[in-house]
């Protein structure tokens, strides 16, 4: 028995021979039976023998001519080389599984390659099925699904729709009026969210009403026509999108991660910049994307940003329409949630598939607003502890629907959000699409295409102060609360806040919902004004005219924000001040820089009085790379008295009036020939938006006032020369106490 173990041990070590292909490595395909020796213990000092390369090339050579030598070839190749026939027979039998082994690895390649075009095939054909068109009806055909029933009503509804269309343009040649086609009443649009009392509406109601209808048009009347209404998925599809899905929250994973060559660095001003051509080559896109009609630029940016809050309150936000408009209150206009495809399996969204629409919008009038449809994917790695929501586009489900109003696709966008200690999290954002390339005014232009206006960075510094602000609207150890009685007052004060930033964002934007016109055809003119009319609570009855100026400052944004929330210094600003000094009466911090806070202000005015004091409510944030906002509204006591008691305060009304100021490269153009050159030109790096180190800022300012107390009144005209001017005014005292001398920014009289 022990010279059987001590035979089993040197067979064992004779077969794991070294060939340079498989080292140390025994198939044990056969058993030797022949009797072995056993050998001293002091001749055991090596355990392995490799082959020499001549040894290896000679059983190359026979391997190649057979793979599977008999007893007779065994032995004589083992004489001529020197080794035992039982070495050689391990060495063959080790070459033979490395080669399955290899011949194995090469057929997973070519499955997985086979499996991915069928994959891609198989999107394409579910796509083409989904577009066939009934030649009768012109609507979709399900192939295979529709009854013979629901044809025939197609069939007979189309009838009835042409019979309808030629009886109208019969009535229409005798009658005096044309028969309506069916559908929807048309009605006048909502006017815009929560409005608010100015502190200059007191000026506009004194003056004659002349109309001026033919400068600002009345409000436009809807026709009812809602794109991309009927998109819904069916159950057959939804698989389909599942498989979208999956391959999005991949593709946003490795964009986040990726560096080189995917991001590179661009020489001129240090932004990482997407390679198209790589992205191209690593990221196929499964559907085929329906070709965007004109010319399209694509916008990519990445950025990253700790927030405080937890990963599971942000992907409960993201996953909610409401919440996400409130995250993101100066950026998306309008969400909702047109279908949930999938609910997901668990109570936090992990798996869950939503189709969304939104509304996207940077806060000027110059700067069209952006409408997409898209899918929402929210994933959760529990391994490494981290969340991730991706958009992806519809393209493929809509291709019978009318497309043109939106010429912006959302490619993988989105965000991966990691836990952190202290209930802080860590965020990759990363934005992509394509949009269509038209030029836009000179003041905006390169500022919108440098992807600052829709950025990553412009997401993740939002984020990061929403999260400050919604932290210290929850905080409870308030230790210094001033005039205000308690915690919760405090907190209803600041919620009073929240609805004077959504009324201010909301009355600003570039939406189809409201008309903005120019008063003057220069194209320098960055002045735009509108018209609205109002009867519901929240805002003051009547015809509300809104006013927006935007204007290139040679100074940081930084410096602007502090000459604006410095009270002394803006009591100066006889266009902001009317005159009047202020003293803060209330403070809520609400961030970790000083300056972000709610403030109550006292106007001391001469027509102040113990009975009757007026109050500014104002709100002020700002962010090293995202830029600032000054908002503020004049309120009385009494309201608010009513807002920090916890009474409804939906009634009180709201008129803000608003700065955003955002850091931005001079203009391309000749806009900043009115400034001369200052110090904080003189070796100032051209990245825009890398943390602040833009060499000026966009500042845009936006004033409204009740034009008129009844609604149904024509605007006066003065109300419109007056509010020009004071726009005016107010850019250039803003830039004079800057030192920046006055900007250009003349009244446009003439034109009115």
């Amino acid at each position: 028995m022990v010279m059987g173990r001590g035979g089993r041990k040197e067979e064992e070590m004779e077969s794991g021979s070294g060939s340079g292909h498989m080292d140390g490595v025994s198939c044990g395909e056969e058993q030797d039976n022949e009797q072995q020796a056993q050998e001293p213990p002091a001749k055991k000092k090596k355990r392995y023998h490799r082959h020499t390369a001549h040894q290896i090339q000679e059983m190359e050579a026979l391997f190649k001519e057979c793979p599977h030598p008999d007893d007779k070839q065994r032995l004589k190749l083992s004489q001529e080389l020197g080794l035992k026939p039982r070495q050689v027979k391990f060495w063959f039998q080790n070459r033979r599984t490395q080669m399955k082994a290899q011949q194995d690895r090469q057929d997973n390649v070519v499955l997985r390659a086979e499996n991915e075009s069928l994959k891609n095939d198989n999107f394409r054909l579910q796509a083409a099925i989904r577009n066939v068109v009934c030649p009768n009806c012109g609507g979709p055909a399900i192939l295979g699904e529709m009854s013979f029933d629901e044809q025939h009503l197609r069939i007979e509804n189309a009838r009835l729709k042409e019979e309808l269309e030629r009886l109208s343009c019969i009535t229409s040649r005798y009658g005096s009026r044309a028969v309506q086609p069916l559908g929807p009443a048309p009605s006048l649009l909502p006017p815009s969210l929560d409005l608010h009392v100015g502190m200059y509406s007191r000026h506009f109601n004194e003056h004659p009403i002349v109309s001026c209808t033919n400068i600002i048009p009345e409000p436009p009347i809807s026709d009812g026509h809602q794109p991309f209404s009927g998109i819904v998925i069916m159950d057959h599809d939804k698989p389909l999108v599942l498989d979208l899905a999956m391959t999005a929250a991949d593709q946003l994973l490795r964009k986040c991660h990726t560096n080189e060559p995917l991001w590179v660095r661009d020489g001129s001003n240090a932004r990482e910049v997407l390679d198209l051509e790589e992205h191209s080559r690593m990221f196929p896109w499964p559907m085929d994307l329906k070709q965007l009609h004109g010319d399209f630029r694509t916008e990519a940016t990445r950025d990253t940003a700790l927030v405080i809050m937890n990963s599971i309150t942000l992907v409960d936000a993201f996953l909610d329409a409401n919440k996400w408009m409130e995250l993101f209150p100066s950026i998306v206009s309008n969400a909702k949630t047109v279908q949930v495809i999938a609910p997901g399996i668990s109570a936090h969204g992990n798996g869950s598939l939503h189709l969304m629409q939104a509304e996207l919008q940077f806060l000027s009038p110059l700067v069209p607003a952006r409408e997409v449809y898209f899918f929402r994917y929210c994933q959760q790695n529990s391994e490494e502890g981290t969340w991730m929501i991706v958009d992806f586009p519809v393209d493929g489900f809509h291709d019978g629907l009318d497309t043109s109003f939106a010429p912006y696709r959302r490619r993988p966008s989105g965000c991966v959000i990691q836990d952190m200690p202290n209930g802080y999290s860590r965020v990759i954002w990363v934005e992509h699409a394509e949009v269509e390339d038209k030029p836009l005014h000179q003041v905006f232009n390169q500022f919108v295409i440098s992807g600052m206006a829709f950025g990553a960075t412009r997401w993740v510094s939002m984020l990061q102060r929403e999260c400050e602000r919604l932290a210290s609207l929850l905080a409870r150890n308030i230790s210094d609360l001033g005039v205000i009685p308690s915690p919760e007052a405090r907190k209803n004060l600041m919620k009073l806040s929240q609805r004077m930033m959504r009324t201010f964002c909301a009355s600003i934007s570039a939406s189809g919902v409201q008309s903005w016109t120019a008063l003057s055809d220069s194209s320098d003119d960055t002045i735009r004004v509108t018209t609205r009319k109002n009867t519901e609570l929240g805002q003051p009855n009547g015809v509300i005219l809104s006013a927006v100026s935007a204007t290139w400052l040679p100074f940081p944004h930084q410096q602007v924000f502090e000459l604006l929330t410095d009270e002394q210094r803006r009591s100066q600003l006889e266009a902001l001040s009317n005159g009047n000094s202020f003293q803060e009466v209330a403070h809520i911090a609400n961030g970790s820089h000083p300056r972000n806070c709610v403030s109550l202000l006292r106007i001391n005015a001469a027509s102040n009085s113990s009975q009757n004091v007026e109050l500014l409510l104002q709100e002020s944030s700002t962010h090293p790379s995202g830029g600032s906002l000054v908002v503020y509204a004049t309120i009385d006591v009494d309201a608010v008295q009513v807002a920090m008691s916890g009474e409804d305060s939906s009634f009180i009304p709201l008129l803000p009036t608003g700065f955003i100021i955002s850091p931005a490269d001079p203009p391309t153009t000749g806009v900043t020939d009115a400034f001369p050159p200052t110090s904080t030109d003189v070796g100032a790096t051209t990245s825009c938006g890398s943390e602040g180190s833009a060499t000026g800022c966009l500042l845009t300012v936006a004033m409204q006032v009740l034009a008129s107390a009844v609604p149904s009144a024509k605007l006066p005209l003065s109300s419109v020369t007056a509010i020009n001017n004071h726009l005016c005014s107010a850019v250039q005292q803003i830039s004079a106490a800057l030192g920046a001398g006055p900007a250009k920014a003349e009244p446009v009289i003439a034109s009115l």
